[in-house]
């Protein structure tokens, strides 16, 4: 799985690094809420850590505009100002945990595993957008019209990432991110192969191709 975290100080954001790589994470770090925010528009997160304080733009702005953009990324806000009234800030922005400065890291790990098993607990079984039912126990989507479609285990993936955030614009090296190991070097053409799968399998507009920006899953419009 992987997580990103977003914090200005140099030394508590190599120390959560290394304790989250240690739990079987695959970590993406920075120190500006800039940065941070564009990081989650173009790579899909298994969870965001998000702290508040940052210098060039606050957490709760970098909280507001993905939540106004549809980005359901599950974010758990930190913060050395731990009042009350922050934390209905925080939640009202769309945080889905807060943590207040100083935290033990072990209740910090065992937040982040909790928030994302529930938020992405309803993947683990099915999950239907625009009509299509996609079922990880069979490997299988459903589309509206009826019967069941089988796909193998990368058309699954890629399927599942377009489900997950329908609204967003995938490029290809989004994609890339989000279903290949991390190691692992390939040609961006392999998005293009395996959205022509889905396509030849599910009809051309399940997927659009947008010029010069990616796709976005489009089920019942024109491709």
């Amino acid at each position: 799985m992987r997580i990103l975290i977003i914090e200005d100080d140099p030394v508590l954001i190599q120390h959560l690094k290394r304790k989250c790589e240690a739990a079987g994470f695959a970590v993406d770090t920075t120190r500006h809420g800039l940065e941070g925010e564009v990081m989650a528009r173009d790579i899909v997160y298994h969870a965001v850590i998000l702290d508040l304080g940052l210098p060039d733009q606050s957490g709760l702005t970098v909280l507001r505009n993905w939540r106004r953009a549809r980005n359901p990324v599950p974010v758990i806000v930190l913060t050395a100002r731990n009042t009350w009234q922050e934390r209905v800030e925080g939640i009202e922005a769309g945080a889905d945990d807060y943590l207040g400065k100083p935290f033990h890291i072990e209740e910090l790990l065992a937040r982040l595993k909790a928030l994302i098993l529930r938020c992405h607990s309803r993947f683990q079984g099915v999950l239907t957008v625009g009509g299509y039912t996609l079922s990880e126990e069979q490997q299988a989507v459903f589309p509206p019209a009826g019967g069941q479609v089988a796909l193998t285990a990368m058309e699954f993936r890629l399927l599942r990432v377009f489900m997950l955030a329908p609204a967003r614009i995938h490029s290809k090296e989004s994609l890339m991110n989000a279903i290949y190991d991390y190691d692992k070097t390939l040609d961006h053409n392999v998005i293009e192969v395996y959205v022509n799968h889905l396509r030849k399998k599910l009809g051309k507009e399940i997927i659009r191709t947008l010029r010069w920006q990616g796709y976005r899953f489009t089920p019942g419009e024109e491709g």
